[in-house]
């Protein structure tokens, strides 16, 4: 994690470095009919260092209040030192698949026409309920 969390300030002051450079080189161009800079390059630079410097700070409060070194951070750590359990996941599931099948015609109704959303709401729902209650029903309920 602590390499984590200097990947991100240098992150976060190499996007800060840009978005000035960025600025005064819009600035000098004559981009602008008024003589300024593009803002809105600017200001998108500038926030993208800002949420880099927002992770950064995160991430390393993470690690000091840990206390000790995790696996990852150890170069002597064996594959066997990590958490077993990352979860439950389901390898036979093909909800997810159709859920983004659906949300995707959504995105596309959106795009293209807004008629494709009134055929893409109802998948997401179904997709979204057969995904949630798939463990209730059939050979897997519990």
């Amino acid at each position: 994690m602590r390499a984590n969390v200097v990947l991100f300030w240098i992150l976060a002051v190499f996007l800060a470095a840009i978005a000035a450079v960025y600025g005064v080189w819009t600035a000098a161009s004559g981009i602008e009919v008024n003589g300024g800079p593009e803002w809105a390059g600017t200001i998108a630079i500038s926030l993208a260092a800002i949420l880099s410097a927002f992770i950064a700070f995160y991430l390393g409060r993470v690690h000091k209040a840990q206390g000790a070194e995790l696996p990852e951070d150890r170069l002597d750590a064996n594959i066997d030192d990590g958490d077993p359990e990352l979860g439950f996941f389901s390898p036979w599931s093909w909800w997810p698949i159709v859920l983004a099948g659906a949300a995707a015609l959504g995105f596309l109704g959106l795009a293209v026409g807004f008629w494709i959303s009134f055929i893409a709401v109802p998948l997401v729902l179904i997709s979204l309920v057969g995904w949630v209650y798939e463990y209730y029903r059939g050979n897997f309920a519990r």
